[in-house]
């Protein structure tokens, strides 16, 4: 599940810096995965 408000607010910027985007969106999901594992 993707945060779209954070993917429109990207494109409108010219989706520039997508690396850091997906760095970002992985480490999210990381953290996601983390909590669940620890609860």
């Amino acid at each position: 599940c993707l945060n779209v408000p954070a993917i429109l607010y990207f494109r409108e910027k010219g989706a520039q810096p997508t690396r850091t985007v997906y760095d970002i969106l992985s480490k999210a999901q990381f953290f996601k995965d983390k909590e669940r594992t620890l609860s």
